[in-house]
């Protein structure tokens, strides 16, 4: 059947008819249209017409913002989403891609009406299809999530796929999930609408103009050089799609913008005998890597093969984006899954075979906000074939951002600065967007990491700790040790072990775990951000006293927990200082704060040069050593007493360990246990590690890795930056009150809102829940998003979880708010209402009983832990 249909196919595209209908696909228009001229400034300028630039325009309207060109190399939506496949989804693992592809849906169902502009909106529903059962417990996790926001959605068996799409074959099916509000539309005609809809509130497009390069003075956007003269403007905004990394390389100050292209094809067949319904089902069937939606009566279908074809690597090739050459061969594969999900296309004529180009990010999220050198400059692009999907709520955040300085939800998952200037490499982009474009269809399990780009920061004793059994992860482009596999283990398994249950490396953890509660372990965590802020005078004090909201007016040696906090009060990082003289301060941060640290830090900097910012993360190798004897381990390497006497807590010195000078030692860890971390030069990291593990064999001393330590913080109650804190949580929100002083006798930013936030009190309260009923060798685990019910009410999501060897109990965090059921308006949540609720977390539809703590530790478990233990050091979700 399939060689058949094959055959035919291969003998309709020699012919010559087919040829000169696939060429009339592709043309574009013949003449360019007269053109208006350009104005000599704007507020803004856009880069790029399709349907994310045309969205950017139209919200920007909408805000108020009227001064605003945007350009366009060709036609309007003649790029990439002239050939989008249309599709509408809010089936989304992550959060704030379900909320922006919800908010598009609603928009793009009442465009019509207010642009004029047909938009070809058909509200059809998806069925996503599971052939295994843990695609369906993926389906159920998402299902749960759509749920609580109010989004319609239902888990069906295969019968029922059978009854809403009678085409689909569904022998091999074990279960679906439907999600009836989901649509179709047609993405040029959206994108044209929007265009509209802006031009009408005072927006100039200007199409056939291309532009050079933007031009930047003192780390701002001043304008742009097109090909038809410069424009003046104070912000500028990259929506180039495939164009978008090379036009950011061709600025005077180069912006990276980490994306590459790689070819998507889809088929378009005739309508069939009978012509399909325009309102029948899309159906999604990730296992057999293929979607299909109904079209002109027939069908389009598509999918993501394991074996992308990346595209573009040198220049912006064509002014508009052509349909790029067939491959059968290459589509094969999806061509037979597609056949036999719907054997009833054996007899069915296809029309064409539509090659397009699609660029694709490291890490399959889209790329937006503000770049980290270049103040003004904006990006949107990199969409991962879902630039339908998101369009209009992507737009609508970016509009917010840019109006009022920050979106009106958390979007670092998509953040720019999310990414350093390292994962801008052609050969390493290459490399992972050939991983990436399969992995949108792949089964999504906790503790997934990408196998591509690889090895790229390392610490000094990589080598060593591989050498030791290390199994890695990676974070920001850096390589840190998940757990170490004893000598014997299978190794294997244990890295195919992928699943929703109860993992492999269980026990290995759980002896990490125990080792540094009982004995004394090493940690590497070299990936730690590092910074140093000095001055020649009182400067970097009085800069950071306004940049953080605790008292960094400590003597010297002296470390303070403390965050940077944006306007709001929310968390923009969080952090430890250490002073380490009068005039100059080591900052630790959150890896993956890098880039969002340094920007922010330089933004609100006086361009002072007395006042010096100095990135040093590569010049330190941090060993966290962790655990009762580690006291004892220091104070044999050092020839001086670490007690809690002579080395109080939250205390730094610089000392000597072995041979090596200069060791920056603090009295803390980042999981509560008793402990140091060490802060060795690069060359002095082998020799330090050596002697550390030389004279702590008789202390039992092993190597740990990060999975112990979320064990160790989740347990103790320490919140994650970047997971559980965010640009929208305060610390009064997540109980961290001690870690802000109000009254430190000088303003911060933030100060005014926490104290209005005091005065008013809390609408979410972070929380600790153990689970109650939970099997730990028979449940699903919980991964963190689930929801959280109230006395059967929902009350919000968790936020992270993990698995308490001390409590033999899985332990989630997360917030609690309180809505009027009436209104919907968020109420103030006290410890009281926390205390006296009924709790339940839902793990893929399945309720478990928990209990909620606003505490680390109450009379419940206090008989599991000595007093001595109980101190809580600082955590900032490294």
């Amino acid at each position: 059947m399939f060689l058949r249909l094959l055959s035919d196919v291969r003998w309709r595209t020699a012919s010559p008819r087919w040829r000169s209908m696939s060429s009339s696909q592709n043309m574009t228009t013949s003449a360019e249209p007269p053109r208006i001229s350009l104005p000599a400034q704007a507020q803004v300028v856009i880069c790029g017409g399709g349907i994310v630039g045309t969205s950017i325009a139209y919200h920007l309207s909408k805000l108020g913002w009227k001064d605003i060109v945007l350009l366009e190399q060709g036609r309007l939506a003649a790029g990439s989403t002239r050939f989008c496949a249309g599709i509408v989804s809010t089936v989304r693992h992550l959060s704030i891609e379900l909320k922006m592809a919800d908010y598009s849906n609603k928009l793009y169902q009442q465009l019509e009406q207010e642009s004029g502009i047909k938009t070809g909106y058909v509200k059809t529903g998806s069925i996503s299809l599971a052939q295994t059962q843990d695609r369906l417990i993926s389906l159920k996790r998402i299902a749960s999530r759509l749920s609580v926001m109010g989004i319609p959605c239902e888990i069906m068996a295969p019968k029922q796929v059978a009854q809403l799409h009678p085409l689909i074959n569904i022998h091999d099916l074990v279960g679906a999930m439907y999600v009836p509000e989901d649509a179709v539309v047609s993405s040029a005609d959206v994108s044209l609408a929007l265009a509209n809809a802006a031009s009408r509130n005072g927006v100039q497009i200007h199409e056939w103009t291309s532009i050079s390069h933007v031009t930047v003075q003192k780390g701002c956007v001043t304008g742009v050089e097109t090909d038809r003269g410069q424009i003046e403007c104070q912000y500028f905004v990259n929506c180039a799609g495939q164009w978008a990394y090379e036009l950011g390389l061709s600025n005077e100050e180069p912006v990276s913008i980490p994306l590459h292209g790689c070819e998507h094809f889809y088929l378009l067949t005739r309508p069939l005998k009978k012509p399909l319904e325009s309102n029948m089902p899309t159906i999604v069937d990730p296992d057999g890597r293929i979607y299909i939606r109904s079209w002109q009566g027939g069908i389009l279908s598509g999918g993501f093969e394991k074996n992308p074809k990346p595209i573009f690597t040198e220049g912006r090739n064509q002014l508009e984006i052509q349909n790029l050459h067939e491959d059968w061969d290459h589509f094969e594969p999806l061509l037979s899954s597609l056949l036999r999900r719907m054997p009833a296309l054996e007899a069915l004529e296809i029309m064409q075979l539509v090659n397009c180009p699609e660029s694709f990010t490291p890490d399959m999220r889209c790329i937006m906000g503000e770049s980290p050198t270049v103040q003004g400059y904006f990006i949107l692009a990199g969409m991962n074939s879902a630039g339908t999907s998101f369009g209009g709520g992507a737009g609508k955040y970016l509009a917010e951002w840019m109006v009022n300085g920050c979106p009106s939800e958390n979007v670092w998952p998509l953040d720019l600065k999310r990414f350093g200037a390292l994962q801008s490499s052609r050969t390493f982009l290459r490399h992972r967007v050939m991983e990436v474009m399969p992995l949108i269809y792949d089964l999504k399990v906790p503790r997934w990491d990408f196998q591509t780009g690889r090895q790229l920061r390392t610490s000094p004793l990589y080598d060593r700790l591989d050498a030791q059994g290390a199994r890695w992860m990676e974070k920001h482009g850096f390589e840190r040790p998940k757990y170490f596999v004893p000598p014997g283990k299978d190794l294997l398994a244990l890295d195919q072990s992928k699943t929703f249950y109860k993992p492999d490396w269980f026990d290995i953890v759980g002896s990490e775990v125990k080792c540094c509660k009982e004995a004394v372990c090493v940690i590497d965590m070299s990936s730690f951000t590092k910074f140093e802020i000095s001055s020649t005078g009182d400067q970097a004090l009085e800069v950071l006293q306004y940049l953080f909201s605790n008292d960094l007016d400590v003597p010297v040696g002296h470390i303070v927990h403390t965050g940077m906090l944006n306007e709001e009060g929310g968390y923009e990082n969080d952090c430890s200082i250490a002073r380490l003289n009068k005039r100059s301060f080591f900052m630790i941060s959150p890896t993956d704060q890098q880039v969002h640290c340094w920007a922010w830090l330089k933004k609100h900097m006086p361009n002072d040069s007395n006042l010096l910012l100095e990135d040093v993360t590569w010049k330190y190798t941090a060993l966290n050593l962790i655990g009762p004897r580690a006291v004892d381990v220091l104070s044999e390497l050092s020839y001086v007493p670490m007690t809690p006497e002579h080395f109080p807590s939250l205390f730094c010195k610089e000392m000597s360990v072995g041979y090596a000078n200069g060791i920056r030692v603090m009295s803390m860890t980042h999981t509560g246990e008793p402990g140091f971390m060490l802060y060795i030069p690069i060359e002095y990291a082998l020799h330090v590690y050596n002697e550390l593990m030389s004279v702590g064999q008789k202390y039992g001393i092993r190597n740990a890795g990060y999975y112990a330590l979320r064990s160790l913080r989740i347990e103790k109650f320490f919140a994650f930056w970047g997971q559980d804190l965010d640009a929208f949580t305060t610390p009064l929100e997540c109980g961290r009150e001690f870690r802000v002083k109000l009254d430190k006798g000088t303003d911060f930013i933030g100060r005014d809102a926490l104290m209005q936030q005091k005065q008013d009190g809390v609408c979410k309260r972070f929380t600790m829940f153990i689970l109650e009923d939970h099997d730990t060798d028979l449940d699903l685990w919980p991964w963190w998003g689930e929801p959280i019910y109230r006395n059967g009410h929902y009350v919000g999501k968790t936020t992270s979880s993990a698995y308490s060897y001390t409590l033999e109990r899985h332990v989630c965090l997360g917030f609690v708010q309180n809505f009027d059921e009436e209104t919907r308006e968020a109420l103030v949540v006290t410890p009281d209402f926390i205390n006296r609720g009924e709790y339940e977390i839902d793990i893929a539809g399945q309720r478990f009983q928990a209990k909620a703590k606003l505490y680390p530790f109450s009379s419940l478990f206090t008989q599991r832990r000595r007093k001595d233990e109980m101190e809580l050091s600082g955590y900032h979700g490294k």
